[in-house]
């Protein structure tokens, strides 16, 4: 059975990093593209980035772009996140998503929740002084 587990959230100040990891469990991460979503209490399930399964490429929402970066060790079966420059409207709970699409591109409407057949638990980070 296919299980993504997050790992790396907590709380952190205004201004830190924290580097969240989705590690795969039953099955092989590289013929999927990850993408992670956010959802904050109150507000709809935010996709913020994505990444294709090869690697090559990487999409990152508005609001995360220049401050947060995907990336993937196949080998290691675990797809990261590093969050730099956190601010407290970045606090959310946390989730990777997988879906199989084999490439070196993301799939179409990669932030689209709708998009990923798997899900982790989720993670929550928590920015604030």
């Amino acid at each position: 059975q296919l299980q993504l587990v997050e790992s790396g959230g907590g709380l952190v100040q205004p201004g830190g990093s924290l580097r969240l990891s989705c590690a795969g469990s039953g099955f092989t991460l590289d013929v999927y593209a990850i993408g992670w979503f956010r959802q904050a209490p109150g507000k709809e399930r935010e996709g913020i980035s994505c990444i294709s399964s090869t690697g090559g490429n990487t999409d990152y929402a508005d609001s995360v772009k220049g401050r947060f970066t995907i990336s993937r060790d196949n080998a290691r079966n675990t797809v990261f996140l590093q969050m730099n420059s956190l601010k407290p409207e970045d606090t959310a709970v946390y989730s990777c998503a997988a879906v199989r699409y084999y490439g070196d591109y993301p799939p179409p409407q990669p932030f689209n929740p709708m998009t990923y057949t798997s899900w982790g638990q989720g993670t929550q980070v928590t920015v604030s002084s």
